[in-house]
């Protein structure tokens, strides 16, 4: 576990980090993209109706700017352990740590959630249209899914972060 323990939030971390965060700073992975590339049977969806969750997808080239957290010190080891029972719901995601750049040049080294292209809930390169659909309709234990889609694209908005594709799944789900 690096120390300073620093977590990337790219998706509902960004606005619900749900552990106690001591800094955060925006930041960039290279050679990953913020995708809805993740059937979701758990929070945002079900076994039946499926849901779309983000998901850091490996695309070398691409760049994701997001958040990094730095977990207040002391609190390291309830903060894994919290994460994994989140992100590791269904071992979709792949827990691995990631150079970030900061938003003023420094590198750090990160904890990140990203999708396991070989499980069976990755479903990458859906056309947006599609996506739209799924995310409109789609419920699981936290909720619509529709609801994760807003949160997440109206905070990237509020900080700054341009995703086009999220901004134009939040208008077409609104519309729907």
């Amino acid at each position: 576990m690096p120390q300073p323990l620093w977590v990337f939030g790219y998706g509902s971390l960004i606005w619900n980090p749900d552990f106690p965060v001591a800094e955060q700073r925006i930041a960039r992975a290279t050679d990953w993209h913020r995708s809805f590339c993740m059937r979701s049977i758990h929070h945002r969806g079900s076994v039946a109706a499926p849901g779309l969750v983000l998901a850091l997808d490996h695309a070398p080239g691409a760049v994701c700017d997001g958040v990094a957290f730095r977990v207040t010190p002391g609190a390291e080891a309830a903060t894994l352990s919290a994460l994994r029972e989140r992100e590791l719901i269904s071992s979709a995601y792949l827990e691995i740590t990631l150079p970030l750049t900061l938003a003023d040049g420094q590198q750090i080294t990160a904890l990140a959630y990203v999708i396991d292209p070989d499980h069976d809930q990755y479903c990458g390169n859906l056309p947006l249209a599609e996506q739209a659909q799924i995310i409109a309709t789609a419920v699981g234990g936290r909720g619509p899914n529709r609801d994760y889609l807003f949160a997440t694209a109206d905070h990237l908005a509020s900080l700054g972060i341009a995703d086009p594709d999220l901004a134009w799944l939040s208008t077409q789900v609104r519309g729907l």
